[in-house]
């Protein structure tokens, strides 16, 4: 049984996580519920949550419910409350990405992401934080290597990744005085739904694969995800999906010069034949697929 700081930090205790029908956040809780945990799953696919919350065991529950809706998740938290008796770590992990040239970006599609990834996780944070606070809890924020590391035509994740980077500093410091403990996620291209369908787009693909080594690969899942879960059962304020990420953090002054003259060099052609393909201003992924889904049945 896994201790952090006293306590113990996976085996009977409640976990949610936000984006849990698929991909990282259904593996999160997969692998947190072999560890013992009782898992509250959130999403917008209920097909996809039942499934998840079938493979993690009798006690898994699933609520359909967009996090940018903060009556809706004040619902969900008191309803997982009244389930479980606690809440001990909440995951906030929903997210959406888009791709393209902010001068061409659809306004709606980028508001959406910033929305998603980073109201979204304040929605989670404020709607859950009761609970934390009296079970003197963890809140683990999934940022990503876009927080560290701005790139060309990722300008909607990138900024709701560094929003989530400083709004989940911002409550470590709030709630630190009550016993609640906030980390922060960090990963890279990992393999996931989004990071295929971002790869659907040539030219998004080939800007990736430009950009500097190691950050140009995609990393497997499950290895990923495994390094996240032993960071969040330890409670630590900072978890690498990979291992050479914490290096990122001593070097990110310097990121901006690095991507901007790989950027002078290449912007020209990616954004003609961007352009050229059909200036693609969606949401990617299956992921973005179910949020649309959502927005269409909610007439948005």
């Amino acid at each position: 049984m896994a201790k952090a700081g006293g306590r113990t930090a996976s085996a009977g205790r409640v976990v949610v996580v936000t984006g849990a029908a698929r991909g990282l956040g259904a593996l999160l809780a997969r692998r947190l519920a072999a560890r013992g945990a009782r898992v509250a799953l959130l999403g917008l696919e209920p097909v996809e949550l039942a499934e998840v919350a079938a493979s993690c065991g009798p006690d898994a529950g699933w609520w359909e419910v967009d996090v940018t809706d903060d009556d809706a998740m004040a619902k969900v938290a008191a309803d997982v409350k009244e389930r479980y008796g606690r809440v001990d770590i909440v995951i906030a992990n929903a997210g959406i990405a888009t791709g393209g040239p902010v001068q061409f970006s659809d306004p709606r599609t980028f508001s959406r992401v910033i929305e998603v990834n980073l109201l979204g996780s304040v929605a989670t944070a404020r709607a859950f934080m009761p609970a934390l606070r009296e079970s003197r809890g963890y809140y683990f924020q999934v940022a990503s290597l876009a927080a560290l590391f701005a790139a060309p035509m990722m300008a909607a994740y990138c900024a709701s990744k560094s929003g989530v980077e400083a709004f989940a500093h911002s409550l470590r410091a709030e709630v630190a005085a009550f016993g609640v403990d906030v980390g922060i996620g960090y990963l890279s291209w990992t393999d996931t739904d989004m990071v295929r369908g971002a790869d659907e787009n040539e030219v998004l693909r080939e800007m990736r694969a430009g950009m500097p080594f190691p950050a140009n690969r995609t990393y497997p899942l499950e290895s990923t995800v495994d390094r996240l879960v032993e960071g969040v059962i330890r409670r630590r304020a900072h978890v690498y999906g990979q291992r050479w990420l914490p290096a990122m953090q001593a070097v990110r002054a310097f990121a901006p010069v690095v991507v901007t003259q790989y950027a002078r060099r290449m912007m020209r052609d990616f954004e003609t034949r961007w352009l050229a393909a059909g200036a693609d201003t969606g949401l990617v992924g299956a992921g973005g697929a179910a949020n649309d889904k959502n927005a269409a049945a909610d007439g948005r």
